[in-house]
């Protein structure tokens, strides 16, 4: 089973040198039906609703994958690959000033227009009403994230690792909106 995995393994790394963008769209993608997947069966359901499942993997294969592999250059850019420490700090604090709450609303946007297929007024107002308690959320989880990826994950890792970390926050996110939901019925 080692050798199947640490095969397997390679094959990605592989595909992730030659076809990074691609790769990591691919990844985002299946993280995100996994962690949708993952959240639908915690909350009950007892059937998987496929459109919601595969609108959250074209989220993360279209949106998602590409977005972060784009901000990791261009992060990586501008601070010219440097990673000691003080440079971590800076690319987390521009992260989670700029990145983080854009985000939030896109996600929180998509989510309730596309996924939900809820009207404009009702998704705005929702939005409004749920955006502060899940940006202050992302801030107390997502600095840490974004700590670790730019201290110790090389670059062509990041959003891999991002991905993953995003795949266990969806699921958070979806159990929170169900339980908000519960609540105010």
């Amino acid at each position: 089973m080692g050798e199947i995995v640490k095969k397997g393994w390679s094959q990605y790394m592989l595909q992730l040198q030659l076809h990074p963008l691609r790769t990591k769209m691919i990844t985002a993608g299946v993280l995100a039906g996994i962690s949708d997947s993952t959240a639908q069966k915690l909350s009950g359901i007892k059937k998987i609703e496929l459109r919601r499942l595969l609108l959250k993997m074209l989220f993360g294969f279209a949106y998602g994958g590409p977005f972060g592999h784009l901000v990791h250059k261009v992060l990586d850019s501008i601070f010219k690959g440097k990673r000691d420490k003080k440079t971590v700090a800076k690319k987390v604090l521009l992260e989670q000033v700029t990145l983080s709450p854009w985000n939030n609303l896109v996600f929180l946007f998509y989510y309730g227009l596309v996924v939900e297929r809820r009207p404009w007024s009702e998704v705005k107002t929702r939005v409004k009403k749920q955006y502060p308690s899940v940006q202050l959320a992302a801030w107390m989880f997502w600095p840490i994230v974004g700590w670790i990826n730019h201290l110790y994950m090389p670059l062509q890792l990041r959003v891999i690792f991002q991905s993953f970390v995003a795949c266990c926050w969806g699921i958070f996110l979806n159990l929170r909106a169900r339980t908000m939901t519960l609540k105010n019925q």
